[in-house]
C-alpha cells in the first residue's frame, strides 16, 4: 500500500575501518530473527527502498511524493503545483537525529503520522532544527495508515542506526531492539559555565528525537566520574557519554582501568559531546564523521549527530609511567615546553572559554622559553602517510585539574544530581549539590518533552501524541530496574570542595591496565632500536588523535586507530614570528608543509622524555603532572570510542 503524509517543517532557532557496533547491533532476539533471513541485495545509495505519494499536516498543505534511499530522504511536492526547483528537497541522513510516529488526539482522524528530525545547515553554515511531519491517510482504517507510518519509521530508523534491513520481508517495529541505554556524564560548569544550558538546550532534545534511553549525572567535584564508573554495573549500559571538555573522559577512561576486571571495563563503548574550553578528541570525531571544522554549538551538534547515529571505533590508548612509578593512561596527549606552558598558564583565563588559549599563546610568545632535554623513541615499524592537509577544529585541556592519590576513605553520600528516562533510583532533591544549576526539567523519551511538543500543534488541527514503535505487551513493566549507581571505594567529602592542585602532583594512579612489555624500568638503559636526541627544545608534543584542539589538528595523517603516537619538537632558535605562522598554519593541518628546519616528526610507539632543566612543566591531556622523566607506550584499539559512521572528509557542501 502507498501511504498519504502530509508535511510541515517548523525552523528552531535551537541551533577505513569498519564499524565494530552501531546502537543496537548486537546478539538480541530482533537482530537474531533479522540474521536468520536471507542476506539482502547489495545496495547503491540512490537504491529506492521506500516510495509513495504522501499527504499534510495541517489538513490543509501540500501533497509529496517521499522517496528513501539508503543515503537521503528525496521530498517532491504534488499538489498544488510541483516545485521547478524544490526547496528543501533532499533531507541527507547524516543531518537526521532520529524519527517517530504520532497519532491524532482527535477520534475522528483516521491518519497516522510520522515526524523526522532534522538539523540542515542554514545559509550561514550554522544547523538550525527543523521537525518534518508526515501524514499517512491514504487508508480508511487507522490501523492500516499506522502500519504504513511505522514501516517508513522503522526504516528510516535502521538506516540511521545501521541495522540491517530484510531484502524481501515485510519492515516492522520487530526489527528493532530496545533502545540503547546511555550514561551521560555533565560537568555543570565546563565551558564557562554554559555545559549544562547545553546540554539541556541540544543534547537532551537530541536524543530523546533518536530514541536513545539516558541517565543523566551532573558531577560535583574532581574525580568524581573516575569514582562513578569504578562502581558501575556496566553490563546495564550500552555507553558512557561525557558532556564537558577532554578533562572529564580521562576520568572515565582512568576509573575504568582501575576496576579489578578492567580488561573487560575498558570495552565499553565511551562517548564525547563538546561543552568545555578544550575539545580537542571531539574535533577529531568530528573530522573522522566527515563533517566540516566547526566549533561552538555547531561542533556540539554535530558530534550529538554522530552519537544519535551510533557506531563505535577502537582508540589507541598510552599508557604514561611518571617520575614516582605511577601509572595513567591518555587518549590525547603528553606535553612539555611551550604547549603544556600555554595550557597551564591560560588557567587564570577559563572565564574566557576557548578564547584563553589565543590569551594564552600570545603571553606565552611573549616570555618564549627554552628547555634541555633527552628524548628518545621507539620508531614505527610502518611509516604512516606523509602529513596531508586536514580539517581543523582551542587548544586542548581538561576542565578538571588533577588531584594527588585519593585520601583513605570517609563518609559520604554516594547521591548526585541527575535526570533520567529509565527507573533509576534518584536522589532526593534536599541532597542535591550546592551551587548546582536550576532544577532538571522532566523530559519524556522520543518526543514527549516540552521542547518538542510544539511541533504538534498545527492551528485549526488537533494536536499529535507519541505513537511508540514498540509498546510494552500486557503486563511487561516500562524497562527494566536498573542497579543503583554507587561510586567506588575512595571518595571525598561531597561537601567539601577540593583545594587547588598541588604543582606537581601526580594524577590519579591506575592499577590496572595492560603491561608496557615496551619498556623497561625508568632509569635504566633503553634497548637497540630506540632513537635518542637531546639538546635545547621549544616543545615536545607526543599526540594520539590527529587534533590537539577543536581547531588545531598537529598531527593531520593521525587516526583513531593506527597504534601510532605522533611524536612533534620544536628545537630552539625558532623566531616568535615563526612559531606563531606554526601555530596558525596548524588551524588547518599545513604546518610541516612549511619546511620549517626547527620542526621535527616521528611515528612511534613509545617515547621517553628526560627532562635536563631543573624547572618545568609537563601536562598529560592538559593535566599538570609531576615533574621528572617519564616514559609511555601506545596500546593500540584498547578503548573503543563511540564515533558514529565514517564518513568523507569534505561531505558536506
Amino acid at each position: 500500500m502507498n501511504g498519504h503524509f502530509e508535511a510541515e517543517e517548523r525552523q528552531d532557532q535551537r541551533p577505513e575501518q569498519e564499524l565494530t557496533w552501531s546502537w543496537g547491533y548486537r546478539p538480541r532476539s530482533a537482530l537474531d530473527r533479522v540474521k536468520a533471513m536471507a542476506p539482502p541485495p547489495p545496495l547503491t545509495p540512490s537504491t529506492p527502498l521506500l516510495h509513495g505519494e504522501f499527504g499534510s499536516y495541517p489538513a490543509r498543505g501540500p501533497r509529496f511524493a517521499l522517496t528513501l534511499t539508503p543515503q537521503a530522504l528525496h521530498i517532491q511536492r504534488l499538489r498544488p503545483k510541483p516545485e521547478a526547483r524544490p526547496r528543501g528537497g533532499l533531507v541527507q541522513l547524516t543531518e537526521v537525529s532520529g524519527c517517530c510516529t504520532l497519532r491524532s488526539r482527535s477520534p475522528l482522524d483516521s491518519a497516522a503520522y510520522f515526524c523526522v528530525y532534522t538539523y540542515p545547515r542554514g545559509r550561514r553554515g550554522g544547523r538550525r532544527r527543523a521537525a518534518r511531519t508526515f501524514r499517512a491517510d491514504g487508508a480508511a482504517t487507522y490501523e492500516e495508515n499506522r502500519a504504513e507510518a511505522q514501516r517508513w519509521a522503522t526504516a528510516l530508523t535502521c538506516l540511521l542506526r545501521g541495522l540491517p534491513l530484510p531484502g524481501d520481508g515485510e519492515i516492522t517495529p520487530d526489527l528493532l531492539p530496545r533502545p540503547p541505554r546511555l550514561l551521560l556524564l555533565v560537568n555543570p560548569f565546563g565551558g564557562r559555565g554554559l555545559a549544562w544550558q547545553w546540554c539541556k538546550n541540544h543534547v537532551l532534545p537530541m536524543i530523546s528525537e533518536a530514541g536513545l534511553s539516558f541517565n543523566l549525572i551532573q558531577t560535583e567535584r574532581q574525580n568524581h566520574a573516575r569514582e562513578l564508573v569504578q562502581g558501575l554495573n556496566l553490563s546495564e549500559w550500552d555507553g558512557i557519554v561525557t558532556v564537558s571538555g577532554d578533562g572529564l573522559l580521562y576520568e572515565v577512561l582512568n576509573g575504568l582501568l582501575q576496576r579489578p576486571d578492567w580488561e573487560e571495563a575498558v570495552k565499553t563503548p565511551v562517548g564525547i559531546l563538546p561543552c568545555g574550553s578544550g575539545n580537542a578528541l571531539a574535533g577529531a570525531v568530528n573530522q573522522h564523521g566527515g563533517f566540516e571544522p566547526a566549533l561552538g554549538i555547531d561542533l556540539l551538534l554535530n558530534c550529538s549527530l554522530l552519537l544519535c547515529r551510533g557506531g563505535s571505533h577502537p582508540l589507541d590508548l598510552l599508557s604514561v609511567t611518571l617520575a614516582s612509578g605511577s601509572r595513567c593512561f591518555s587518549f590525547l596527549s603528553v606535553a612539555w615546553g611551550f604547549v603544556s606552558d600555554v595550557d597551564i598558564q591560560s588557567e587564570r583565563f577559563r572565564a574566557l572559554g576557548s578564547a584563553r588559549f589565543t590569551l594564552g599563546t600570545v603571553l606565552g610568545l611573549a616570555a618564549l622559553h627554552t628547555y634541555r632535554g633527552r628524548f628518545s623513541y621507539l620508531p614505527a615499524s610502518v611509516e604512516p602517510a606523509s602529513p596531508a592537509p586536514a580539517l581543523g577544529l582551542p587548544r586542548a585541556t581538561s576542565e578538571l585539574a588533577l588531584v594527588p592519590a585519593p585520601a583513605p576513605a570517609v563518609a559520604h553520600s554516594p547521591l548526585h544530581r541527575s535526570v533520567s528516562d529509565l527507573p533509576l533510583p534518584l536522589p532526593p532533591p534536599a541532597l542535591a549539590s550546592p551551587g548546582s544549576p536550576e532544577p532538571l526539567p522532566v523530559l519524556s523519551l522520543n518526543g514527549g518533552g516540552p521542547e518538542l511538543a510544539g511541533d504538534w500543534g498545527g492551528a485549526g488541527d488537533a494536536p499529535l501524541s507519541p505513537d511508540p514503535l514498540l509498546p510494552s505487551p500486557p503486563g511487561t513493566p516500562k524497562a527494566a530496574q536498573l542497579s543503583p549507581i554507587s561510586e567506588g571505594a575512595s571518595e571525598m567529602a561531597a561537601s567539601s570542595g577540593l583545594p587547588p592542585p598541588t604543582p606537581g602532583a601526580p594524577v590519579a594512579i591506575s592499577a590496572g591496565g595492560p603491561p608496557d612489555h615496551l619498556l623497561p624500568s625508568l632509569g635504566t638503559p633503553l634497548p637497540p632500536g630506540w632513537v635518542t636526541m637531546e639538546g635545547d627544545f621549544v616543545l615536545i608534543l607526543a599526540i594520539l588523535p590527529s587534533h590537539l584542539g577543536a581547531d588545531l589538528v598537529a598531527a593531520p595523517h593521525a587516526r583513531l586507530d593506527d597504534g601510532l603516537v605522533h611524536l612533534c619538537w620544536v628545537r630552539s632558535g625558532i623566531s616568535r614570528a615563526a612559531l606563531l605562522r606554526l601555530f596558525l598554519a596548524m588551524e588547518r593541518g599545513n604546518h610541516f608543509s612549511l619546511g620549517c628546519p626547527h620542526l621535527g616528526y616521528a611515528a612511534a610507539r613509545a617515547f621517553r622524555l628526560e627532562p635536563l632543566t631543573p624547572r618545568g612543566v609537563l601536562t598529560v591531556d592538559g593535566e599538570q603532572v609531576e615533574y621528572g622523566p617519564l616514559q609511555a607506550q601506545v596500546h593500540p584499539g584498547l578503548g573503543t570510542l563511540i564515533s558514529g559512521p565514517p564518513g568523507c572528509p569534505g561531505r558536506e557542501a
